[in-house]
């Protein structure tokens, strides 16, 4: 009950970052009809272009046997290991062709399917494969009940195909007892192919329906719940939470930096206590005003008092420290149209040479 609640709980569908990790674990969708479909067409392969040359190839070896057993001494183990050599290579010749044929349609149906990866966690042990409770949920659960019903066709399918072919080979059955022996290999083999064409064709229906439905419930087993994507999309991208705290400290080192390079300020234009901009004015450095910090409210109290520890002139003209606080940013020379005003205020003080906050009206 737990377990469906919490596959029903799954509405939303697998991140690119969850298929990648399923993949990268060996969670592929894979249809085992296809690689048994695969078996049947190399079988029928091998019936329709192998077995009659190769039954034709080995047919003089076992024949030589028959007609002569004399002719292959047995005295020594000399001669026992010969004759196993002999039937060996003979054997060989014949299986082969039909080994490779096997294994190719098999290799086949999986790379088709899948691209081959190593995982080697597949092949770790694990001990929940052989608990009691995760096997009869797998006996009797949705995908049980689906492997049964497959199993169920194949079998009614199958068995239906297999006897209407040999009722309609019957009468070739019949007349095989009047025929020549040696066209009886050739009749069972032709039977055969009509067999193992007839489920090929049988199954072929199932194959499609299995790929699909393999396809479909590995998507189903990957989805996730909206917990599970805010989650991943914290991991990826950080806990907003933190990234705030983060931005928060480095704003605020910044700001500390800032009031910091207002001690090489040349003068202070403030209003009088909301905004202060801290101005550096030295002919071979800049060739205008250089802006090296502004505030507003407590850090404009700030600025204030750092121009007062060092010295440094305060002139309070709303206007002006207002308009430079909103058009100029730290770090960068005043436009050019605030020259004229601050160069009346650099030559008033330059004037004056007075170390202590003057009032410009």
């Amino acid at each position: 009950m737990a377990e469906t609640s919490d596959q029903e709980s799954k509405t939303e569908e697998p991140t690119e970052k969850k298929v990648r990790d399923a993949l990268e674990q060996g969670q592929i969708p894979v249809s085992r009809e296809a690689s048994i479909f695969a078996s049947m067409a190399a079988l029928m392969v091998i019936q329709a272009f192998l077995i009659g040359q190769g039954v034709q190839q080995l047919t003089p070896t076992l024949k030589s046997f028959l007609d002569d057993p004399d002719g292959f001494p047995l005295g020594t183990a000399a001669d026992a290991q010969n004759l196993l050599t002999v039937v060996g290579l003979q054997a060989m010749r014949f299986l082969i062709p039909l080994v490779v044929i096997l294994v190719v349609f098999g290799l086949a149906a999986s790379l088709l399917q899948n691209a081959p990866r190593l995982v080697l966690e597949r092949i770790q042990p694990n001990f929940s494969r052989i608990s009691p409770a995760s096997g009869w949920s797998r006996l009797f659960g949705t995908q049980g009940l689906v492997e049964f019903a497959k199993s169920l066709f194949k079998l009614v399918s199958v068995g239906l195909v297999v006897g209407f072919v040999l009722r309609s080979s019957e009468a070739k059955a019949f007349e095989a007892m009047y025929t020549d022996p040696v066209a009886l290999p050739e009749m069972i083999l032709t039977i055969a192919m009509r067999i193992v064409s007839a489920i090929c064709i049988a199954t072929i229906v199932l194959v499609a329906i299995d790929l699909a439905w393999a396809r479909f419930h590995w998507r189903r087993e990957l989805r996730m719940t909206r917990q599970e994507i805010k989650d991943e999309h914290k991991q990826a991208e950080g806990d907003p939470l933190i990234k705030a705290r983060l931005r928060s400290l480095a704003r605020d080192r910044s700001r500390q930096r800032m009031i910091a390079s207002a001690s090489r300020a040349t003068l202070v234009i403030a209003n009088p206590t909301h905004f202060a901009v801290a101005l550096r004015y030295k002919r071979d450095e800049n060739p205008a005003p250089l802006v090296l910090a502004k505030g507003m409210d407590g850090i404009a109290l700030k600025i204030r008092e750092v121009a007062e520890e060092n010295r440094i002139p305060v002139i309070e003209n709303k206007a002006l420290a207002r308009a430079l606080y909103d058009a100029v940013q730290v770090d960068q020379v005043i436009p050019p149209e605030f020259f004229r005003p601050v160069a009346e205020i650099i030559y008033f003080l330059q004037s004056k040479q007075s170390p202590r906050p003057e009032k410009v009206q």
